[in-house]
């Protein structure tokens, strides 16, 4: 992240209610006239892909997004950014504020209440004196309160077959013969046990759609069926690479995802 004044911070805004977004960023506009938001994502995923490219010094992410939540986005970012959490049940937010988080914010919208989270950024990111600023958020409790939204989520229909075409023939793969998924532009190449095809669903799709007990997403162009993975190698600027059981591909693990694999 680049030092940055008040003046020219940036922010990311990550909501699936695109009213809500919206409402939120006209009033940080109102609030805080020198913020630019520089992306506004529909989900965790989208918002861990913006915060790749971007880089923002504050994101807003609301805890109750489907497929990856707020949560799991703050995990991504940990350590790299001033994270505020956005949501409809306070319960949620006011444990990680109390962690680490820069502070929460409650749906619907309260000016008055979002002027004070903007004056607790401003001060932060003055007090940093030029130099960059994050929410301290212990990976734990991130962890922990993943764990509490998985477990109030309501139950979904996982992805159980892949259908791709294989020569002349449709083929239709069992997703635990699956060892990996990698894009490639507008398709995505998929290899298992009996070999590798070619379909059109993107990866974005497939991370959606796939049982993320199984299948995790460790880099904005792969997604690893984690019950293959033999190893992880660790490079550098936090990055990894992962050895697979009885394969000799090496796939990319980026900064974002790392944080999956710190226990292994």
């Amino acid at each position: 992240m680049h030092p940055m004044s008040s003046h020219t911070a940036t922010a990311l805004v990550a909501d699936d209610e695109p009213l809500l977004r919206e409402r939120l960023v006209v009033l940080l506009a109102r609030l805080w006239p020198q913020l630019q938001v520089v992306a506004q994502a529909r989900n965790g995923r989208e918002a861990i892909e913006q915060f790749d490219e971007l880089a923002p010094a504050i994101a807003f992410l609301d805890v109750h997004m489907p497929g990856c939540n707020g949560v799991e986005a703050a995990r991504a970012m940990r350590g790299r950014t001033l994270i505020v959490f956005v949501t409809a049940y306070e319960q949620y937010a006011v444990q990680a504020f109390e962690q680490g988080a820069v502070d929460y914010v409650i749906k619907p919208f309260d000016e008055s209440r979002l002027a004070e989270t903007v004056q607790r950024l401003q001060q932060r990111i003055a007090s940093a004196a030029g130099a960059a600023v994050s929410s301290p958020i212990d990976e734990a409790v991130l962890e922990r309160l993943a764990a509490q939204l998985r477990a109030h989520a309501a139950p979904r229909a996982h992805l159980r077959w892949i259908r791709a075409s294989v020569g002349p023939s449709i083929r239709l793969i069992p997703v635990e013969q699956v060892a990996y998924l990698r894009s490639d532009e507008k398709y995505t190449l998929v290899v298992w046990d009996g070999g590798e095809a070619v379909i059109r669903k993107t990866i974005r799709e497939l991370a959606d759609e796939l049982d993320p007990e199984r299948f995790v997403q460790v880099h904005r162009s792969v997604i690893v069926n984690l019950h293959r993975v033999a190893e992880v190698v660790r490079g550098a600027n936090e990055t990894a690479e992962l050895r697979l059981k009885d394969r000799t591909e090496v796939l990319p693990v980026s900064r974002s995802y790392l944080h999956l694999f710190r226990q292994m």
